[in-house]
């Protein structure tokens, strides 16, 4: 039987330890160029701590390997997607307006790493490598929103989604809605909350994504419980965008939004 080839990410870190060992750099040397404790490029380098782009964005500066540590992030990220999900992933990356609607969690491209582990934990099967390389695809997805002409991002919750408080929870989920809240403000994000008064509305059957592309067509996403489901059918596309202008007009605006998320969120900062 053939080898299983070496996922992606473990590659990089092999790479990232060869060529701090070629440069004569020890651990806390590098950590100083890069700016980052020693400890942080220790985890990294056991995979004890997710990659990200912005650690290998560093990388290839203080190497001077132009973007290759980027780029290969985004392969291993790719180890750790299901086939079923790549379409999608291919639509997310190329749109140019996002619509996202999400009945009781916070959309992922707006969750904080602590929310998205917590939340992909609840899976009891997943291994810890399996949690850890689902988590560092999800925050690489969101490196979308960081370029520099990101999509245009609207994002409606319904009220239950701010409501995951528990004791052990409190700090993860203020962490989150505070994260939230920064996100409602800048400039290509909008945040949309429909407040529990509303009652029933249509959102109620299940999250869907709509992605627009540079020419103006339509592609949606359906979460399930065995995975999700591309829709980019026109008479199917066109059922989600009218499901989309029910949840969004019955949804506040950002201001009111982000008022309903900062007195959720009190009792539990003060």
């Amino acid at each position: 039987m053939a080898d299983e080839p070496t996922p992606t990410a473990d590659l990089i870190r092999a790479q990232l330890r060869r060529m701090r060992a070629t440069a004569g750099l020890s651990q806390e040397e590098y950590g100083k160029r890069a700016h980052y404790s020693a400890s942080m490029v220790s985890a990294v380098e056991l995979g004890q701590r997710p990659l990200d782009e912005v650690y290998l964005a560093r990388a290839d500066k203080v190497f001077g390997t132009g973007d290759l540590f980027v780029s290969l992030l985004k392969l291993a990220a790719r180890d750790g997607e299901p086939t079923w999900f790549r379409p999608w992933l291919e639509a997310e990356r190329a749109a140019k307006q996002l619509r996202c609607f999400e009945p009781m969690l916070i959309p992922g491209l707006l969750q904080t790493e602590d929310y998205a582990r917590a939340v992909i934990r609840g899976d009891v099967t997943l291994t810890d490598d399996e949690v850890n390389a689902l988590v560092a695809s999800r925050l690489a997805r969101q490196a979308i929103l960081d370029r520099e002409h990101p999509p245009q991002v609207t994002a409606v919750l319904d009220e239950s989604a701010l409501h995951r408080f528990t004791e052990e929870s409190a700090t993860v989920m203020a962490g989150q809605l505070t994260h939230l809240i920064t996100f409602a403000r800048q400039p290509n994000v909008s945040v949309h909350v429909i407040p529990t008064k509303v009652g029933l509305h249509i959102g109620l059957s299940g999250s869907f994504v709509l992605a627009r592309s540079d020419d103006g067509g339509w592609v949606g996403h359906l979460d399930n419980q065995l995975g999700g489901t591309v829709v980019d059918h026109t008479e199917e596309v066109e059922v989600l965008l009218a499901r989309w202008e029910s949840v969004r007009n019955v949804a506040l605006p950002t201001w009111q939004s982000v008022e309903l998320i900062e007195e959720v969120m009190k009792p539990w900062t003060t």
